[in-house]
């Protein structure tokens, strides 16, 4: 067992949720149970979405007690649930009821009734202070373990009786802060015999962790990858990006273009529009120039807050823009955002409930 499993034995019930196969495996050898009890309850979890030991109607009523007694099914405590009137759904989530620990998860169906995804988080608050994010605002009280990352994803469908097509690790928190969690619960998401989705459908976003994207390229992860990127020149990308002290512009551009080299594939470029701070003819001209130097998208996001006197861009304002980025060549991508009424849209997460 691992030395976290070893930790939970002595102090509790052991979690079961975000356990990989091979973890569950070796759980079962140490309470004297076959290996194949793992399977069981891998797909117990995660394809029939058992969470009661009495669904498990395959088990002895002796092993239901015995595994009553020693593991749990944990659930997350849902503290919120809005509803927007455009379809989207906001919940905001506690591992514990009233421990003052709530993070978010936003369920966003396309106008077509087609694409349905789950924006999850990865951390309580988060270790940045991107200055357009509502969550930077929050104290940074952890990051979320695997179990409590996947199970978004299963109370979310449990709620709205629908299963997702799309699942981006977008939401409170950096992913690559928490790289572990996360590629453990991307895994989990993935595996055929879990919730068997499509790596293309699973997107984990970054504000720019050099290490972790270099981490990334190395273990040759499978999944969609996004750089919230938010400004083409390193002075005014640090006036709003803290991040940009510990790892530069051009590192971070680098790195990119070693990701899309190596693996042979498209890098995502997110940008929040924010006027009078990263648009104009400048500014597009620089990024214009980082998006033709390697294969990529970028998806321009029309700010949602309020902070420093910011305001959110016209219309006209960002059809300019997007007119000024077409030189690049590269795929353009309007983002929408839906949920703002629920304060549920990009960078807003966090900021009422």
């Amino acid at each position: 067992m691992t030395q976290e499993t070893l930790g939970e034995v002595q102090t509790g019930k052991i979690p079961l949720k975000g356990r990989t196969l091979k973890e569950l495996s070796d759980i079962m050898s140490s309470l004297g149970e076959k290996p194949f009890r793992a399977k069981q309850i891998y797909h117990g979890l995660y394809v029939n979405r058992y969470e009661s030991w009495e669904q498990f109607t395959t088990f002895s009523k002796a092993l239901k007690e015995k595994l009553e007694e020693l593991c749990s099914l944990t659930r997350l405590h849902v503290a919120k649930h809005l509803k927007s009137v455009d379809g989207t759904q906001k919940f905001t989530f506690s591992s514990e009821p009233n421990n003052g620990k709530e993070f978010e998860a936003v369920w966003i169906p396309s106008g077509d009734g087609g694409r349905k995804t789950i924006c999850i988080s990865s951390q309580v608050g988060c270790t940045l202070n991107c200055k357009f994010c509502a969550t930077a605002k929050l104290e940074f009280q952890g990051n979320l373990k695997a179990h409590e990352i996947v199970d978004q994803i299963l109370q979310v469908e449990r709620i709205v009786g629908d299963r997702a097509t799309n699942v981006v690790f977008m939401g409170m928190g950096e992913p690559f802060h928490n790289y572990f969690n996360v590629i453990r619960a991307a895994s989990i998401l993935h595996d055929p015999d879990a919730l068997n989705l499509g790596a293309k459908k699973i997107t984990i976003s970054t504000s720019g962790v050099v290490n972790g994207i270099r981490r990334f390229i190395e273990n040759k992860e499978p999944y969609n990858f996004a750089i919230s990127l938010n400004h083409p020149d390193p002075n005014g990308r640090k006036e709003i990006m803290d991040i940009e002290e510990k790892f530069a512009l051009p590192e971070l551009i680098q790195a990119a273009k070693d990701f899309t080299r190596e693996l042979n594939r498209r890098i995502t470029f997110e940008y929040v529009m924010i006027p009078g701070v990263n648009m104009g003819q400048e500014n597009a001209n620089k990024l214009v120039k980082i998006a033709r130097s390697m294969d990529c998208k970028i998806n321009v996001i029309p700010l949602n807050t309020e902070f420093f006197g910011w305001r959110r861009p016209t219309r006209n304002e960002v059809e300019e823009f997007i007119a000024l980025l077409e030189p690049a060549g590269v795929p353009i991508l309007n983002r929408r955002s839906p949920g703002k009424d629920i304060f549920g849209a990009c960078g807003m997460l966090a900021s009422k409930s």
